[in-house]
């Protein structure tokens, strides 16, 4: 047998904080974490799928619990849960019992800004897989997932039906959150009409018409996507409809109001064009565009932009811009920039008129 030089071997770090950074040194400690950080996310997805949040809004419960109400090994799922305790998400008492965080709340599946479906997806192989093709992604200028799979992720999920479902399900679950924030930031003073362009289930759109009596609204997607649309409530009969069509050749004519909301980010520049100028043909004189994105910011703190920026890279084809950025292709598609309100760091309304 040959012996192991203890120095030689791999060090896994101890995410705890001050007390793990040890004899290596804060900075390489930090560094050793960061580059184990995939698995934070195979552990969050792991929780995802086997609802373990909800399996502990009643109370808390032991690992052993947790794992027959799941159908899973308890040994191993207590490792996992132990994992994600280091970062707030569940934490366990003297008694060996985990109990629900607020970190950990929006795991549940019934939770009020529930994220539950946006973390399973995100666990998903094809999000990883493409994750793990960065770097070709950086030497040939291609999409990480294109080269992959040899379509686009659109185009690959539309002839998936069962993650067709879960990515759009995701996508619903992650607006959700922002529609309330993202509808207090829309000026819509003066409008009767809205069309939300490639407006999912229509979230925002809900949010939109719950917040303004006066508006009536067109949810505008795929068929796919506004078959499954969350506008059929009692309170809003008779002020909506759903139609299916694609952005790129045409959308609903003659709105006050035509709202892009998390759509230009998916695409390339000229892709982007497309849809603003399709938006721009359907424009009354006196009509307003509101496009909805995080907007990078300067610097180097972190920011929601930069993050969803590695997802472009490494799935869709497209990017997060700066405002300046934004402002070039609108003024490329015919419009002038008139405002700009942060809703959120992951939402940023920029209200833009056409250019006469």
């Amino acid at each position: 047998m040959t012996a192991v030089d203890p120095d030689a071997a791999e060090t896994f770090p101890s995410p705890a904080g001050a007390e793990a950074a040890g004899a290596l040194g804060e900075p390489t400690e930090q560094l050793l974490e960061l580059s184990l950080g995939y698995l934070y996310s195979a552990a969050l997805h792991t929780a995802a799928r086997y609802d373990i949040a909800d399996l502990l809004a009643d109370g808390p419960r032991t690992p052993a619990e947790l794992a027959r109400a799941a159908g899973v090994d308890g040994p191993q799922l207590y490792r996992v849960l132990r994992f994600l305790a280091t970062k707030g998400v569940f934490s366990e008492d003297e008694a060996g019992r985990f109990h629900l965080t607020p970190l950990a709340q929006p795991l549940r599946t019934d939770a009020k800004r529930s994220l539950r479906d946006y973390v399973l997806v995100r666990g998903e192989e094809v999000f990883w897989h493409s994750a793990a093709r960065l770097h070709e992604a950086v030497r040939t200028g291609r999409t990480a997932f294109e080269g992959l799979y040899g379509v686009p992720f659109y185009d690959y999920v539309a002839a998936d039906p069962e993650l067709g479902a879960a990515f759009n399900a995701s996508m619903a679950a992650f607006s959700e959150t922002l529609s309330n924030d993202v509808a207090a930031a829309c000026d819509l003073d003066g409008a009767k009409s809205a069309v939300d362009v490639g407006g999912g289930r229509g979230g925002l759109l809900r949010a939109l018409l719950r917040r303004h009596p006066q508006l009536t609204g067109t949810l505008f997607d795929l068929e796919s996507v506004v078959s499954a649309h969350v506008l059929d409530t009692p309170e809003l009969t008779g002020r909506w409809r759903a139609e299916a069509g694609d952005f790129f050749t045409s959308v609903p004519p003659g709105a006050d109001v035509y709202l892009l909301k998390h759509v230009l980010a998916s695409w390339p520049d000229e892709e982007c064009v497309r849809i603003l100028r399709s938006c721009r043909r359907a424009m009354p004189g006196h009509g307003r565009l509101l496009v909805i994105n995080a907007l990078v910011p300067p610097g180097n703190e972190p920011h929601p932009g930069k993050t969803i920026d590695m997802v472009m890279m490494t799935v869709l084809n497209g990017k997060s811009r700066t405002r300046a950025q934004y402002e070039a292709l609108l003024a490329e598609a015919g419009f002038a920039v008139v405002s700009v309100v942060e809703a959120s760091p992951h939402a940023s309304v920029v209200e833009a008129a056409v250019r006469h």
